[in-house]
């Protein structure tokens, strides 16, 4: 039998991310970096949401990226917001994940909006995509096609709000209806 002699191993922290907070007049956003090998990634989101806590104040709107899938983390990003706003890729496991998440929220008591981003890709699934919402009682708040001139902008530093195009015409107008449906969820 092999036994350690005292002392041999030692605890500590070890840290699983890094958090930083960007903050801009009125404008703040909370993000963190995972470090490799870290398995605790729903502890840092929950982390990352406590740091946008203290800065949101002076927001009236704090908005949460949360990752994609399903999983710790997205449970994590769920919690506590007034409203989930998905967006979902036209592919079978962009609706299937839309799915999981979407049951996910209904069992938090977090109502849910949703988009499609890069519909024209695949209209047939984006189809599908709102019929599930409507079954489902899902605001569908609008659609995104792909678009170059996103792209070019985006590789140029800039927002979408920024340019003039197709994919901007249809993410102002989606930023909108959520807007009001998020005033919706919160009048009542």
């Amino acid at each position: 039998m092999h036994v350690c002699k005292a002392n041999a191993i030692t605890m500590h922290d070890e840290p699983a991310g890094l958090l930083h907070l960007y903050t801009r007049k009125d404008e703040h956003f909370s993000t963190a970096t995972l470090l490799m090998g870290s398995g605790t990634t729903g502890k840092l989101v929950t982390e990352v949401k406590k740091q946008l806590d203290g800065a949101k104040e002076t927001a009236e709107v704090a908005i949460l990226d949360g990752s994609p899938g399903i999983g710790c983390p997205v449970i994590a990003s769920l919690s506590g917001v007034d409203l989930a706003f998905m967006v979902a890729e036209p592919s079978l496991s962009g609706i299937s994940d839309l799915k999981r998440v979407a049951q996910s929220a209904k069992q938090l008591k977090v109502p849910v909006a949703v988009m499609v981003n890069k519909y024209d890709t695949n209209e047939a699934i984006c189809s599908d995509i709102e019929t599930y919402c409507q079954k489902e009682g899902l605001p569908f708040v609008g659609k995104v096609p792909y678009d170059t001139e996103a792209v070019r902008a985006i590789n140029e530093g800039k927002t979408l709000i920024e340019i003039d195009s197709k994919g901007s015409e249809a993410m102002k107008d989606t930023y909108y209806k959520t807007l009001q449906v998020l005033k919706e969820y919160k009048s009542l």
